[in-house]
């Protein structure tokens, strides 16, 4: 089921840092986070299981 993630989960599922996180997003290489109210981000599920598939050899 596609949803919104929070920092905390991203950085549990993906087993990185908030700072090798957000270095990452801008150097392009991780899943953008996106606004979800006025002082809120979140990331795309589908976008993150995509990259830890990746990372891992695996298939969507």
């Amino acid at each position: 089921m596609r949803r919104i993630m929070r920092l905390k989960e991203v950085i549990h599922v993906c087993g990185i840092r908030r700072s090798t996180i957000y270095l990452w997003m801008h150097e392009g290489t991780f899943p953008k986070s996106r606004s979800i109210g006025s002082r809120a981000v979140g990331w795309d599920s589908e976008e993150i299981q995509k990259w830890v598939n990746d990372r891992l050899g695996g298939h969507d």
